[in-house]
């Protein structure tokens, strides 16, 4: 006889365990303690098995007479229902281990070897305030569009366009890392094309006016601050690189007797190579006796034990000095002012600054940057420029200096 809920719950338990069956290899087997656990055996390869189902009243008759059915099926296709059931429990322990945030760790020690220390930190900033909070607990290969687009609308809501497009990216770098491994089908960051509004392109302020600059230079001279952040605003108008990259600048990188420094470009990846002036020699021969033999190797420690200068100082100093920081000039708008008076003033050609800002200048062989490319005329571009930056700051005529070609 089949059995019914009736039959089951009437059932008392008895000194023994106890079976009530109800066909097809399904029973329910009662324990002395009174507990009712689903169970059915079947036969595969001449060997008797047992596959379990759950405990009754959780898994109702009705459900264990559908797994019972499901096992059949998987046994008349020659599959082993415990073996299926093993596979599925493995399944579901390394979705639930590869969770987008344990995925993220693995990416993110795999990728920050490859860029600058600052630019890490950026990006590990953004994961853990941004990202982790929304994404971290979900497995990995349950993240879709719709779940991506859901933890961006945030970010779209506060207006914060650049923070969003960037952890746009992260997030595809990390399912791209996902799928390359295994862990998921596929990366859903390019079906969001489309979803967010367009913002314009805002410009970092900048100064490019002669006069102006030669006021800022001065201003620049009379600053009282900290050691590092006086020696990196004196230096970043002689060498324009991004404001990140100067404050992760380290000695080892930097040589004084052949006046150059060396490093990687954090939004190229590619090696760079910035020629010094005497002007930019002369203040780190005055910084080095004060941060040369820093632990951490950097030119430009910050106030925090082990940390390189942080990415406020240099735009806290300009706001002392009664800049805005919004409408007038900012640390990175140094590089729009050397652009624009390198090109326009000093007549510089655009190629040769484009170099040594660092950027992208496919050639007609294809070479998108080399670090030795047009490097005699950037060393005397970079001397032209210190000078011409000196005269500005004497109040003296602006006028065109002779350049090399």
């Amino acid at each position: 006889m089949t059995l019914t809920d009736t039959t089951i719950r009437n059932a008392k338990p008895s000194t023994k365990p106890l079976r009530m069956f109800d066909g097809g290899g399904l029973y329910l087997e009662i324990s002395p303690a009174g507990g009712k656990l689903w169970r059915m055996k079947y036969r595969f390869d001449n060997k008797g098995k047992l596959l379990a189902f759950g405990k009754y009243p959780a898994v109702s008759l009705k459900e264990a007479r559908e797994r019972r059915d499901e096992a059949k099926k998987l046994l008349a296709n020659g599959a082993d229902p415990s073996a299926v059931k093993k596979a599925q429990k493995f399944a579901r322990q390394e979705r639930s281990a590869n969770t987008f945030e344990a995925v993220a760790e693995k990416w993110f020690e795999m990728w920050e070897t490859g860029v600058s220390a600052s630019t890490a930190e950026d990006q590990r900033d953004r994961l853990v305030k941004h990202i982790i909070p929304i994404l971290g607990h979900l497995p990995i290969a349950d993240i879709d569009a719709p779940k991506v687009l859901a933890a961006l609308r945030s970010l779209e809501a506060r207006g914060t366009g650049d923070t969003l497009r960037k952890c746009k990216s992260a997030i595809s770098q990390i399912m791209r890392f996902a799928v390359q491994h295994g862990l998921a089908q596929n990366d859903p960051v390019p079906n969001l094309r489309g979803a967010f509004k367009t913002r314009p392109i805002k410009h970092m302020p900048a100064i490019l006016d002669p006069m102006k600059f030669g006021q800022l230079l001065r201003d620049i001279d009379g600053y009282q601050g900290s050691l590092s952040v006086v020696a990196a605003l004196k230096l970043l108008p002689l060498v324009f690189c991004r404001p990140g990259e100067l404050r992760a600048m380290q000695w080892k990188d930097v040589d004084l007797l052949k006046a150059e420094w060396k490093y990687i470009v954090s939004k190229t990846k590619t090696e760079h190579l910035v020629p010094f002036s005497r002007q930019a020699v002369a203040i780190l021969e005055n910084l080095y006796p004060i941060t040369g033999h820093d632990k951490t190797g950097l030119v430009f420690p910050g106030q925090r034990p082990g940390r390189m200068l942080s990415d406020a100082a240099i735009n806290r100093a300009l706001q002392m000095l009664e800049y805005n920081t919004k409408t007038d000039v900012t640390s990175h708008g140094f590089r729009a002012t050397a652009r624009t008076l390198l090109s326009e003033t000093l007549g510089f050609d655009p190629l040769v600054i484009e170099h040594q800002l660092g950027h992208r200048v496919p050639d007609a062989l294809g070479t998108a940057y080399n670090r030795t490319k047009y490097l005699p005329q950037r060393k005397a571009m970079m001397q032209n420029w210190a000078d011409y930056l000196d005269k500005l700051k004497a109040g003296a005529d602006v006028i065109p200096l002779h350049t090399v070609a």
